[in-house]
């Protein structure tokens, strides 16, 4: 499995009201995106930060979807580009379902 970590700078007139209601307003576009396990949506506790994290299949399952019209969509709907993290995940322990994953 493979992890990205999206952060944007969020605009200082962006109230976390408005960042839940973005969030809500884009992730039905999420569900049966091809490769992706999860994906979290989440905030700074001071909203000055936004945060997305993507569970994916793989890296190419993640870097197929993450074009350059993504990219520029997300920019415009947070007023920033976004700074990108990544890595492998070979072990996920879901607590909730009880049960570990390997990848």
């Amino acid at each position: 499995m493979y992890c990205v970590l999206w952060t944007y700078a969020a605009p200082p007139d962006l109230t976390e009201e408005r960042i839940r209601e973005q969030f809500d307003a884009v992730a039905g576009n999420y569900v049966d995106v091809p490769g992706l396990v999860r994906k979290y949506f989440g905030f700074t506790e001071d909203a000055r930060e936004v945060i997305g994290i993507y569970l994916w299949t793989s890296k190419d399952a993640a870097d197929r979807f993450y074009s350059p019209d993504w990219i520029a969509g997300v920019t415009e709907r947070w007023g920033a580009a976004p700074r990108k993290s990544e890595w492998i995940v070979p072990v996920v322990a879901e607590s909730v379902d009880g049960r570990v994953v390997s990848g």
